[in-house]
């Protein structure tokens, strides 16, 4: 049933500030680590786990997640999501061990791979394909971008000037507020008829928890270690089981169908890329900023502002760049950007001048992020049936957080690579400019991706349409 007018502003207002509450809670954690650190006693290698245990359960549920709002009622759905996010970040806020954190923190994700798909299927089906989805779309991608941004400036003050716990306490009156607004406002979407896929929730999430641990782990034992083998192994078997299942399942979490699309698979492939290398970005300029250049927390997270405020603002012209360049173009220029930046912002050293250094690379990341985003959804969801609607934003979701987390093992896995004799702030530095390089190689990738399924198929198309109207 659609939306009336006057709901739909105020549907949309639900679904953004929903998802603002998602992304928040993954950057707001990052200027914040190296007092969780200290606090709840983490490993160098371990506190990864604070981002990847969520982003794991995250990316694992999402499949599960969308199809339960398929079946269940999407607004039912949002409204579980939402309760399990914010009893989990009251979980977190009173963390007393890194045990604690880090199961609060699965737990948080779980409760996101319920609430995000709901977002986006709730946006796909209130506003109509077209300028109006456009539009809807540009301001899910915006808040996204500026979310992450904020998170990160926000987080920094908190841990400075009062505590890192009191960015997820204040998910506590936002989530209430949002969960009495979807009863009152969201009309409850049609079910259909089906079962859960058990089998390949769990294939898929045990399958890439021991992929990212086997990455994660060989950054302090090694890559020839029995215990990073055998969890290689076993993340190749569990996710060679979790594609078969999905191929002879009835109703599959994962409908092997949307990869039939050159376009959509091929922002399926950049979104994981893409992401790798932004968590990378966010995770260790962070730690350069604060134990290379010993900028206290608060400091840290408003040297984030230069791509804060460039994102924001390239985000919210971003219908208009779509008309002028078209999706594909835009596409590619954003990754271009970002890779310009990141490889810019890797040869950071001791004695590297913040102005020409880090934040001028950061107005190019900024920007590319704020022109990527929005054109990664769109293609993502692009030309899907309305029955795989739920499916599409779960992959969509997944892809993202598939990126966070497995992006961020490979990270931390490549930068202890080759590190020799070095400690303290040089060993950091060292490993955060490795880092950077990888994440840039992961950009270009993804650039590279996007021309071939994206861009190249677009134009091929335009030129059949236009050859046929001459």
């Amino acid at each position: 049933m659609p939306a009336t007018a006057p709901h739909k502003t105020a549907i949309l207002a639900i679904i953004l500030v929903s998802y603002v509450m998602i992304v928040l809670d993954t950057s707001i954690v990052l200027t914040g680590l190296p007092r969780i650190h200290q606090g709840l006693g983490f490993t160098d290698a371990g506190l990864a786990w604070v981002q990847s245990a969520y982003t794991l359960t995250f990316g694992g549920f999402l499949l599960l997640g969308a199809r339960a709002g398929d079946i269940l009622g999407r607004r039912r759905m949002l409204i579980v999501g939402l309760a399990l996010f914010t009893v989990a970040s009251l979980a977190i806020g009173m963390a007393q061990s890194a045990a604690w954190m880090i199961s609060a923190r699965a737990i948080q994700g779980l409760g996101a791979a319920i609430l995000a798909p709901s977002t986006l299927a709730l946006l796909q089906t209130t506003f109509a394909e077209g300028s109006e989805r456009t539009r809807a779309v540009s301001y899910y991608s915006a808040v996204a971008g500026v979310a992450a941004s904020v998170g990160l400036v926000l987080g920094g003050v908190l841990a400075d000037w009062i505590s890192w716990r009191v960015g997820f306490f204040i998910n506590l009156p936002i989530g209430i507020a949002m969960i009495i607004a979807a009863r009152r406002y969201i009309v409850e979407t049609e079910r259909r008829a089906g079962a859960l896929d058990i089998v390949g929730a769990l294939t898929s999430t045990v399958g890439m928890t021991a992929l990212v641990y086997g990455f994660i782990r060989s950054a302090d034992t090694g890559w020839t270690n029995a215990g990073t083998i055998a969890s290689l192994a076993g993340a190749v078997l569990l996710l060679g089981v979790f594609v078969v299942n999905e191929w002879k399942a009835r109703q599959p979490i994962m409908p092997l169908r949307l990869f039939a699309s050159r376009e959509r698979a091929g922002a399926y492939a950049a979104r994981i890329l893409f992401l790798g290398a932004m968590i990378g970005f966010f995770f260790f300029t962070t730690q350069y900023l604060q134990g290379v250049l010993n900028y206290r927390a608060s400091l840290t997270g408003m040297a984030f502002l230069p791509m804060t405020m460039v994102n924001f603002a390239v985000a919210m012209v971003v219908p208009q760049l779509t008309r002028r360049f078209g999706n594909g173009r835009l596409l590619a220029g954003g990754l271009t950007l970002c890779l310009l930046g990141m490889a810019w912002l890797s040869r950071a050293s001791f004695d590297t001048a913040y102005l020409t250094g880090v934040a001028l690379p950061m107005v190019l990341i900024g920007a590319g992020q704020g022109m990527a985003l929005s054109p990664l959804t769109t293609s993502g969801i692009a030309g899907v049936a309305p029955q795989d609607a739920g499916a599409a934003s779960g992959v969509v979701n997944v892809a993202h957080q598939l990126g966070n987390s497995l992006g961020l093992g490979v990270l931390v896995a490549v930068a202890a690579v080759g590190a020799g004799a070095l400690d303290g702030r040089e060993l950091l530095a060292y490993r955060v400019g490795t880092a950077l390089t990888a994440g840039s190689a992961m950009l270009a990738l993804a650039l590279l991706i996007v021309c071939a399924l994206i861009v190249r198929p677009r134009k091929a198309a335009q030129a059949v349409v236009t050859g046929a109207n001459a």
